[in-house]
């Protein structure tokens, strides 16, 4: 069995065609089909429901790898990133709905609002305010598409007229919509619209205030969808004891601070939500019991800000109190990307569920501990 209230761990599949994401020193096949199976296949083999497949534009299209990928796969979820300044909403609702009647109801997505190479792909959509009603209208349309017929629609951003889709997700749900954001804009949206609110590696007190007032925002915005959960995208540096794992994250660091990173193009920094990530650095190296903060100040970016450091137990225990809090959905991560995949899915998911549940789906750190000086 999953701990009580956890729902769902997911992987990443950085999507990528050059090598080097976030330090990953994989050369071979990297940016390739077989490469992306492989991950793939291997979150699937050691315990992972699926995989969030990352997006941004120079980087390869996120829905055409997820169908080849879910081709190639049984079990495994791809959680594909789409942005809507990039897509019309009804393309959208049809492409997501072939996608999930192909995989047999396997696709979720992460809607993303952020800034990306706007001009590159004709997003004239600049204003945060704007782009966030955007997404609002955007992602209501699409409810609609997946769930009427004969929708008609005239919005401020978007229009169709007696617009019916077929075919229509599977078993007549929708593919569980994830939605990142810190902003009261953001979080506006994500409290009347997403069914996932995923929240970067923030402590465990900022999360609590997050979801509280998610929560209350619901009630006064009037939600009409079931309730909202919440997730956690994170890296987990995760070895067979504490110091080891500290010694590994140290020397992580130490690897950044030499190459000083740039973040990649279509990062996210200017968000609200970076910045709360990167002004925990000066609260301290380490928050909570193994929050690592010093990553941030070395180019680290998103999910790379801050990362779960500690021994198995150490992780689980961490990620134990995130789901008190009332985290249902993990979307972790660490480099090598491959053989990380096969470690945490082995040694941490498995203090998390128990034995029978290794390899299967599921749709639906103890101590504080110190790096060395």
């Amino acid at each position: 069995m999953v701990d009580a209230g956890i729902e769902e761990f997911l992987w990443y599949v950085p999507n990528t065609v050059e090598p080097g994401h976030r330090g990953d020193d994989t050369v071979d096949g990297w940016g390739s089909l077989d490469y992306s199976v492989r991950l793939a296949e291997a979150a699937e083999r050691h315990g992972w429901g699926g995989a969030l497949i990352g997006a941004g534009w120079g980087r390869p299209d996120t829905f055409t790898v997820a169908t080849a990928i879910a081709a190639r796969t049984t079990r495994f979820r791809p959680l594909v990133a789409i942005r809507p300044g990039y897509w019309q909403p009804a393309h959208f609702a049809s492409a997501a709905a072939t996608l999930d009647r192909l995989s047999g109801g396997r696709l979720a997505i992460n809607v993303v609002t952020g800034v990306d190479d706007l001009a590159a792909y004709g997003d004239g959509e600049f204003d945060p305010a704007r782009r966030y009603d955007r997404t609002r209208e955007f992602l209501r349309l699409v409810r609609r598409l997946w769930s009427e017929d004969g929708v008609t629609f005239e919005g401020d951003f978007y229009r169709v007229r007696d617009s019916t889709l077929s075919p229509k997700p599977v078993g007549g749900a929708h593919p569980r919509l994830y939605f990142g954001g810190a902003s009261s804009a953001a979080e506006e949206v994500a409290a009347t619209e997403a069914d996932v609110q995923l929240f970067w590696g923030e402590p465990l007190a900022g999360i609590a205030e997050r979801i509280d007032r998610l929560r209350e925002l619901s009630r006064t915005l009037g939600r009409e969808h079931p309730p909202m959960e919440f997730g956690l995208r994170i890296t987990t540096v995760v070895r067979d004891t504490t110091d080891e794992a500290w010694r590994a994250a140290e020397a992580k660091v130490a690897q950044m601070a030499g190459r000083r990173d740039e973040p990649l193009r279509g990062s996210h920094d200017g968000s609200v939500g970076q910045r709360r990530l990167r002004e925990l650095a000066e609260r301290g190296d380490v928050l909570d019991s193994c929050l690592y903060t010093a990553p941030g100040r070395y180019g680290g970016g998103g999910a790379a800000t801050t990362w779960l450091v500690g021994s198995a137990e150490d992780v689980a225990a961490a990620l134990r109190r995130y789901a008190d809090l009332g985290v249902t959905r993990f979307v972790l991560s660490d480099t090598p990307y491959l053989p990380e995949a096969e470690r945490v899915g082995d040694r941490l998911l498995g203090l998390l569920r128990g034995p029978e549940a290794a390899g299967t789906v599921d749709h639906r750190c103890s101590t504080p501990a110190h790096p060395s000086s």
